[in-house]
Order: structure tokens, then sequence, then C-alpha cells
């Protein structure tokens, strides 16, 4: 059975990701106001049901979520409002779920760039850029910096990723 903070925060959390994600596929962006939302609608409800403990818990979601996705922005991986609206999602489900919920948007992100690469037919293009970051990596080398193509029916909004897999693991480890 539900607990009622997973009850209000799935309330909160599944309009404000269903909203976000026509967002970013119809217009390729994340408006602020939307993660501004989903950040005090997080902090609120931690705040609520948990008190200062709920609250830095949020707050600590939120930092390490941020964190984890502007590694990947300063490659070029990432865009400036995927970083947002992930550290938005960690001040939801707090950091005790950051760890899963990466692993499940990388996967769930992974699925999707696989279907969209193969959609596009870019395979071979995809597949070179990826051993090109990869090779990077190795000590010596420098991680090239990927521009992002102009036609943007290339590229994949990964703010479905994030909000697909946040609901994801928000239903495995959560609800």
């Amino acid at each position: 059975m539900l607990e009622t903070q997973d009850l209000a925060t799935g309330l909160l959390f599944v309009p404000l990701a269903i909203a976000i994600t026509y967002q970013d596929v119809r217009y390729r962006r994340i408006p602020n106001k939307l993660v501004l939302i989903t950040l005090l609608g997080g902090l609120a409800l931690n705040t609520m049901f948990a008190g200062w403990r709920g609250l830095s818990a949020s707050l600590l979601g939120a930092g390490i979520a941020f964190t984890l996705m502007f590694v990947l922005h300063v490659f070029g991986t990432m865009g400036a409002g995927d970083v947002k609206l992930f550290a938005a999602i960690g001040a939801v489900l707090g950091s005790s779920m950051i760890l899963p919920t990466v692993l499940v948007v990388a996967l769930t992100g992974g699925l999707l760039a696989v279907f969209k690469m193969v959609y596009s037919r870019r395979v071979t293009t995809t597949m070179f850029g990826v051993l090109q970051f990869f090779y990077g990596l190795l000590p010596g080398q420098r991680v090239p910096r990927f521009e992002v193509p102009e036609d943007r029916s290339y590229t994949l909004p990964y703010g479905v990723a994030i909000c697909g897999g946040s609901l994801i693991s928000f239903l495995i480890f959560r609800a």
C-alpha cells in the first residue's frame, strides 16, 4: 500500500514529468518554470513529511543530482536544462534515491538512444563518436567536445529519459 508521502510525491511528480517530457519533445526546451515548480514541490513535500531531515535529504539529493549531470554537461553530452531538471528531481526523490535513479535514467536513455540511432540510420556515425569519446578517456588523450548537430532530428531530447527513468525508479524503489 502506498504511503501518504509516496502518494503526494506521485501526484506532484507524474503530471510535471508528463508536461516536461511534452515540452522537451515538442520544443526541445525544458521550461524553467516547470523545473522550479518541481524543485520547490520536492523541497516542500520532503520538509512537510520528514521535517528538517527531509529538507536536508532533499537539498542533498538536488546537489548530488546536479553534480552528476553537470559533469556530463561539461563534456557537452548534456544540456543545461537537463542538468537543472535532474537536480529538481533529486529534490523530489531525496539523496537516497539518486544513485539508483541515475542508473535507471542511464539505462532508459541508452535504450532510447539505440532506438533513435537505428531509426535515424546513423549507427556508424554515432558509434564512431562513442569510440572517440572512450579513446579520449585514456591517459594522455583529450576527451573530444561534441557539437550539437544543426538538424535536431539526430539528437535525443534527454528530458524524456530523465523523466521516464525517474518515474520508473520512483515506482520500483519507492512506491
